[in-house]
């Protein structure tokens, strides 16, 4: 069975269902969602490195999971489902693979409540945006369509409540979306809180200036009342700077790392650029000492000791540029121990590329569910670049003042022996 071809297929209906459906109303359920969804239920799968078969059922089942909006709001997992397995039927697949579909289909139901990998990785990629940058656009499209479907008003206030209530409900199924949009989706969390504390205290507002023309028989009932709502004025500007503050911490280590690394990475091609500029002019200057000068040092005997003094320097430069980009591989293997340990940083290649894959595995996940972990070894990598590049900074230091020097040495040793020794050769004729 041709997986892809009857992908292809399904991709085409899908999108076909689209333009002969009415999709007015749809505002967030449309067709860029499914797109989107398919492409997060492909990069998840590739992820758990999901076979043919598995990867046909998953990626069929996010084509299909909304195309019941278009049928019936009120059951369109159902029609959902029910089109994926008449469209399948007629191809002739499996029918234990349709019901699989099916399945995964369903299980985008809310509360979500999967069974298998199958099913979460559908469902995951059916929630992916709430742990991404691209949430903030699609809640506002979502409220858009609710409010247009189901002909209700749903204030701004409303909405932030019912939104944060879900997102700090909602759980990842998969241990690699948990990794990847845990934070992310914290942060967004933090978002909506911000806009729900920015409406109340907007309507706070509102009420305080209403509250005088209420309250005119008693002024001092108003002064009360104004002093009390300036502490939860305060409360809410707390708040966010605490947000704010706990926020700052988190993204400005991960920067310092990708600054470090990406600092350290370039200053590695720097050197080594500056080892092939040092290795490619010696290397011209020997070939030039080699095939020209050596021939005639018999007939011009003063100048053996200035020319060995090139080669020297010349040999010595090129000696020490290569060093500085020969590379120090370490073993490669590291046993579980280690990495319960914290001992080994899997972040270099040299640690574990000949390690298996099941260890490999086994202690990447443990350093992505150990912060303290993940970061000591991000700092552990940062050291060890730094400590290479030290090396190979010191050794190209040497090379390039031998070569300055030992050239200048053997610029002033030619001229010596030219002007003290030089003579002309004797010609054979005289």
């Amino acid at each position: 069975m041709n997986y892809q071809v009857l992908l292809e297929q399904a991709q085409d209906y899908v999108l076909t269902f689209y333009k002969t459906h009415d999709t007015s109303n749809l505002f967030y359920h449309n067709r860029n969602h499914t797109e989107d969804v398919v492409a997060a239920a492909i990069k998840i799968a590739n992820h758990y490195q999901l076979s043919d078969e598995d990867f046909f059922i998953v990626t069929a089942a996010v084509w299909f999971h909304d195309l019941g909006y278009m049928v019936d709001i009120a059951t369109h997992e159902e029609k959902g489902a029910a089109l994926a397995v008449d469209f399948f039927t007629e191809q002739h697949v499996d029918t234990k693979l349709v019901g699989l579909i099916e399945n995964c289909i369903m299980a985008t139901r809310m509360p979500q409540a999967p069974n298998t990998l199958l099913e979460e990785i559908v469902c995951d990629a059916d929630l992916f945006h709430l742990g991404t940058d691209e949430f903030k656009d699609k809640d506002k499209l979502l409220r858009k369509e609710i409010q247009l479907l189901y002909h209700v008003e749903i204030s701004k206030e409303q909405w932030y409540a019912k939104s944060i209530k879900f997102l700090e409900s909602h759980t990842y199924h998969t241990d690699f979306c948990r990794l990847l949009l845990n934070a992310t989706k914290e942060e967004n969390v933090e978002y909506l809180k911000k806009r729900l504390a920015r409406e109340e205290n907007e309507q706070a507002k509102e009420e305080k200036k209403g509250a005088p023309q209420e309250m005119k028989f008693d002024t001092t009932i108003v002064e009360d009342n104004n002093m009390a709502h300036k502490p939860g004025d305060d409360k809410h500007d707390t708040g966010k700077k605490k947000v704010k503050d706990e926020d700052k911490p988190e993204k400005g280590i991960e920067t310092m790392f990708r600054i470090s690394s990406s600092n350290h990475q370039r200053l590695s091609d720097m050197a080594d650029n500056k080892a092939h500029i040092m290795i490619t002019v010696n290397s011209i200057i020997l070939s030039a000492v080699l095939s020209l000068l050596l021939r005639r040092l018999s007939e011009y005997g003063y100048l053996v000791v200035p020319t060995f003094i090139l080669l020297a320097v010349s040999l010595l430069a090129m000696t020490f540029s290569i060093l500085s980009t020969r590379p120090s591989i370490p073993s490669g293997v590291f046993t579980r121990d280690d990495v319960d340990s914290h001992k080994v940083n899997l972040l270099f290649f040299g640690n574990f590329y000949k390690a298996t894959l099941d260890d490999y595995n086994y202690g990447m996940q443990k350093m992505m569910l150990d912060k303290d972990f993940l970061y000591g070894s991000l700092i552990r990598d940062v050291y060890a670049q730094g400590v290479v590049l030290g090396r190979k900074y010191r050794l190209l230091r040497i090379a390039y003042n031998i070569f300055m020097f030992g050239l200048i040495i053997s610029v002033i040793a030619f001229i010596i022996a030219a002007a003290f020794f030089g003579k002309l050769p004797t010609s054979p004729a005289n």
